[in-house]
């Protein structure tokens, strides 16, 4: 593990943490609005680990409600740079990768309550790369090249052009993002899992909510792997890996019980699910939306099953991981009412 040495920001954060309101006890279905609310700490690209336990000391301590920025290093955690080239793969350390931000403890967050994480601000470092590296894609046994390309980004960036005629629209988003596990094993961040992790969905970008399922006391959550660009699956095994700058929204909602990681855009609710075969994770993505058509939306167990025959969809978020998938169900908020 690379655990680089953690420091608080200033003691204007306390001060501000001190006359946080209390926990609140928020409900899914909102969305945020235009407005990017001002943050009320910020968190350093340095302030990092790369992964997941419960025995990681936060770096934050924040009141529900609490507004974030967070900066985020690319995956390498600067073993690339703008101008680096295929050379620099013969040297790369797997040790370091995923940088993430974090952890920040939130008060009064008990296992089996939910994290709502609402992601008001996605915004581009200045750079970026893509890369295939041998023995590590969903093809890893078929294409066995090695390829580095990097891309120049920033905030205001749009497109990048991937040849004279093909040009890709940029859809920035965190690629990893979590809590912590009931473990005190250091866990890889590469695979998803229970907790969220390298869930690798494009899908989750500004102004989604995520709902995380809380482990452990204080939830823990941490942020990073962001993504300039990715296709659901990311089987090449790298995205358009770039350092990033989030505003995001931590708060705990009580009474609310979920297995692993939920989400919703302005326009779907989606679940997710997890395992190392494409089967398993589809089979839960599906159960869990039946689960959340029930509790949520008042359907009984018949009608929630024949509604995600009728009106929901499985998407693949990511096959990388091998053998690790995930699966996600989307079904539209207009077929919702809500």
């Amino acid at each position: 593990m690379n655990t680089k040495t953690t420091i608080l920001f200033p003691i204007i954060s306390i001060a501000i943490l001190a006359c946080s309101e209390s926990p609140t006890t928020s409900s899914p279905g909102s969305v945020p609005s235009n407005e990017t609310p001002t943050p009320q700490y910020t968190l350093t690209k340095d302030q990092t680990h790369n992964k997941f336990s419960r025995t990681i000391p936060p770096i934050l301590r924040v009141h529900s409600g609490a507004v974030i920025e967070a900066f985020t290093e690319e995956a390498s955690d600067e073993q690339f740079h703008l101008h680096s080239d295929t050379s620099a793969m013969d040297s790369l350390d797997f040790d370091p990768i995923h940088p993430l931000t974090g952890p920040v403890y939130v008060e009064d967050a008990q296992p089996g309550d939910v994290l709502k994480v609402t992601l008001h601000k996605v915004e581009m470092g200045d750079w970026g790369w893509n890369a295939i590296y041998p023995g590590f894609s969903f093809l890893a046994d078929t294409i066995k090249s090695k390829y580095l390309r990097t891309y120049e980004l920033g905030p205001d960036k749009t497109h990048v052009q991937f040849n004279d005629k093909i040009r890709i629209p940029l859809k920035p988003f965190p690629g990893v993002m979590g809590v912590a596990p009931d473990t005190d094993e250091m866990l890889s961040t590469i695979p998803p899992r229970a907790n969220g992790g390298n869930m690798d969905d494009p899908n989750i970008t500004e102004g989604s909510i995520v709902y995380f399922p809380v482990f452990v006391e204080g939830a823990l959550f941490s942020i990073g792997d962001a993504h300039a660009v990715q296709g659901l699956g990311e089987v090449c095994g790298t995205a358009i890996e770039a350092p990033m700058r989030f505003i995001y929204q931590l708060d705990i909602i009580k009474g609310k019980r979920i297995a692993e990681p939920q989400y919703e855009t302005l326009t779907h609710y989606a679940t997710t699910g997890f395992g190392t075969t494409i089967d398993e994770a589809a089979r839960k993505a599906t159960l869990f939306m039946v689960e959340y058509l029930q509790s949520e939306h008042g359907l009984s167990l018949e009608e929630a099953y024949a509604l995600c025959s009728l009106a929901g969809d499985l998407k693949i978020a990511e096959v990388v991981d091998i053998p690790h998938m995930l699966v996600t169900m989307h079904i539209s908020k207009e077929v919702l009412g809500m």
